[in-house]
């Protein structure tokens, strides 16, 4: 994958670059939040003193990350990237639905307004999403969308039954996951028909371990609709 075009006056700005704090629970008005961010205001003036500047005016990011809610897979971290450089959406277990319009109303708007030209649907071991929802429990409000990730389970039954250990099973589920969602954002007319338009625009399914901190390629990536079944593809 190329990489992505910076910002100007944010490429030398990284989110690590500033020494992250320790969030104290007893700071019941995040006083020391406040603070934390006038220093690191306050640092990247000193190292650019026109990015603030520049990203008031527009932001230009050319990926979408589409990934989990969990507080140890942050996007920008992760890639190294800084502000303005990514475009992000995340929810619990990455899921891409297509009956999803908060998910469906920042794809549209990354595509057709910020023309990304990459979107990452990125899953995580050790997922607790993709945990419960190869489970039985119950949880409540949230059981309806697990749905989508047991509807991956049963697509491919046979396959994860087949896994003896507990532990590569999960994965493999974490994996089919985020394939499963790769898919589902091709199929939408937004996806397709940016590709109909001859927008450059790739879809990719990866993952993130969190034991070792390496994003993974998955085997999925598409950059048209030649790789769907044909019943998705919208009318010419």
């Amino acid at each position: 994958m190329s990489g992505p075009t910076p910002l100007k006056g944010a490429s030398s700005l990284s989110p690590i670059r500033a020494t992250p704090i320790k969030f104290d629970p007893l700071d019941e008005n995040l006083d020391g939040l406040l603070e934390s961010n006038r220093r690191w205001a306050q640092e990247v003036k000193e190292q650019q003193p026109e990015f603030f500047k520049n990203i008031n005016l527009k932001q230009e990011p050319k990926i979408l990350w589409i990934g989990c809610s969990d507080s140890r897979v942050p996007a920008e971290q992760i890639l190294q990237l800084g502000p303005g450089e990514i475009f992000v959406h995340r929810n619990i277990a990455n899921v891409v639905a297509n009956a999803d319009l908060n998910c469906l109303s920042v794809v549209q708007y990354a595509v057709e307004v910020l023309k990304v030209q990459h979107i990452i649907v990125c899953g995580h071991y050790n997922c607790g999403g993709v945990a419960a929802a190869s489970g039985h429990g119950q949880y409540g409000l949230i059981d309806n969308w697990l749905r989508n990730i047991k509807d991956v389970y049963r697509l491919h039954h046979h396959e994860l039954d087949s896994i003896e250990n507990d532990t590569t099973r999960f994965r493999k589920l974490v994996e089919l996951n985020a394939t499963n969602s790769a898919e589902n954002l091709c199929h939408s007319t937004i996806v397709q028909n940016a590709w109909k338009n001859g927008q450059n625009l790739t879809i990719h399914a990866w993952t993130y371990d969190l034991s070792d901190g390496h994003a993974r390629r998955l085997a999925y990536r598409a950059k048209d609709n030649t790789t769907m079944e044909y019943i998705y593809n919208v009318s010419e």
